[in-house]
């Protein structure tokens, strides 16, 4: 592979008060975190400040668990937070140039309603709107949408392959330049320059047009998360960030080589897909420090919640095993097969018991674990980026406010310092920061007249 002349990309992934299971718990974090707006702010903020591309949010439209005395005990479960478009206009008001991405799925939601929210999204921030595409991956989801199961994971990723077709056919519903304004001949938009979708197929009959002009990028960045095979291909065809889990710099190398070759196939530049794995670091001004505070996160761990979250990333019950024992093989899932196969490889190559997978697991959930000083931090991330492992990082700060705060004053200076990262945003848009071209629309005047209604 040949040296690296572009600059790392980063995001801050931010969970409530922290990355950390038991962040909450600690006292340097914000417990009410998810319900609060002046929280939200402020590592917005600072995140801002210190030239992160962008901040994600993620999100399920399910409490994820059954064990009420275990989903008591945490706040990483989609419980007691905003909906994250809503915050995103917030934030939007109090930032300028982040990047604002969220989460919303293809298998609850329609075309329709995505493409309407993220183009407003990106007219309200001035083009910084992404959009993270997933399939849902829990099948208590299907019980708040009039379903008594789940879709099976192939159906949800055929869905999907349709469903950003869709979204992508409606954001170019008008040209650039269809919204004329002219108030002298009484023309608001130019008929001549409006699309009409008229989308059939497998699963979707859209008619549209969108009612929100083109979004300023063209199309919200879209982002996609996962890592099976389905998740890839989808990738390759469709995304624009991909945020994945590496744990090591083999997998992460070989994954980064899978993913980019795959995109000849479908006529894209490997430049227009920024892989973006998590990276979950402790920061310490010395190693000792660094080893003390991840100690302190894991001393808060509450058996109950520990075991919990690995039964929901394994999609597995583990009741009938002890804590001691080793971690049994799995039964397929129509869940996450991604983090499934992730679980059970840590478990396999480390010999791990069910007590130490969920220690590992606790505050990464799978992602890669960086314990150390902002120089031995800085050494992993630029080999990972310098060997094509990488095209930058998602970051997921142990406890919020003060890990974001760590990692951006003591580990972004070191990467400015050897000359990895950014010192200011390149432009004003996401696209722009990120180096991404904006889409051109597909369908200049040769626009179809809208027939009246039946």
């Amino acid at each position: 592979m040949p040296a690296r002349s572009d600059r790392m990309r980063l995001g801050a992934f931010l969970y409530p008060g922290g990355h950390h299971v038991a962040a909450w718990r600690h006292p340097s974090a914000q417990a009410d975190a998810g319900v609060n707006a002046a929280h939200y702010r402020r590592i917005a903020r600072t995140a801002e400040a210190a030239k992160f591309d962008l901040i994600f949010l993620a999100d399920g439209v399910a409490v994820r668990g059954e064990d009420i005395d275990a989903l008591s005990r945490t706040a990483i479960r989609y419980v007691g937070q905003f909906e994250p478009l809503t915050l995103l206009s917030h934030l939007a008001a109090v930032t300028e140039r982040i990047g604002l991405v969220a989460t919303a799925s293809t298998t609850y939601n329609e075309p329709f309603h995505v493409a309407r929210k993220f183009a407003s999204l990106d007219h309200l921030s001035e083009g910084r709107a992404g959009w993270n595409l997933v399939t849902s991956a829990d099948p208590r989801e299907a019980w708040n949408f009039s379903r008594e199961s789940h879709l099976a994971h192939a159906h949800r990723y055929a869905r999907a392959e349709e469903f950003v077709d869709v979204v992508r056919g409606l954001w170019d519903s008008y040209a650039d330049d269809a919204f004329v304004r002219d108030r002298d001949s009484g023309r608001f938009f130019d008929p001549d320059r409006l699309h009409l979708l008229a989308h059939e197929g497998a699963h979707f009959s859209v008619r549209g047009p969108l009612n929100v002009p083109r979004p300023p990028q063209g199309h919200p960045v879209v982002v996609q998360a996962g890592s099976s095979e389905a998740g890839k291909a989808l990738a390759a065809r469709t995304a624009e960030i991909i945020f994945t889990a590496q744990t090591t710099l083999a997998d992460a190398t070989a994954f980064y080589a899978d993913v980019k070759g795959r995109m000849a196939g479908f006529g894209r530049d490997p430049d227009h897909l920024k892989i973006m794995p998590g990276a979950f670091p402790v920061v310490g001004r010395t190693e000792g420090e660094a080893q003390d505070r991840y100690g302190e996160l894991q001393e808060l761990i509450h058996p109950v919640v520990g075991r919990s979250l690995l039964e929901q990333l394994a999609g597995a019950d583990l009741s009938a095993y002890p804590d001691e024992a080793l971690v049994p093989d799995l039964p397929e899932t129509e869940g996450g097969k991604s983090r499934q196969a992730l679980m059970l490889t840590l478990a396999r190559r480390d010999g791990l018991t069910i007590r130490e997978l969920y220690l590992r697991i606790a505050g990464a959930r799978g992602h890669w674990t960086l314990v150390g000083t902002p120089g031995q931090i800085a050494d992993a991330l630029h080999e990972r980026f310098e060997a094509h492992g990488a095209d930058g990082f998602n970051i997921m700060p142990p406890t919020l406010p003060g890990g974001l705060d760590d990692f951006a004053t003591l580990v972004i200076p070191e990467l400015q310092r050897r000359g990895l990262f950014r010192t200011d945003y390149e432009g004003r848009t996401l696209r722009e920061n990120l180096g991404l071209p904006r889409p051109s629309h597909r369908h200049p005047a040769t626009a179809m007249r809208v027939p009246a209604a039946p």
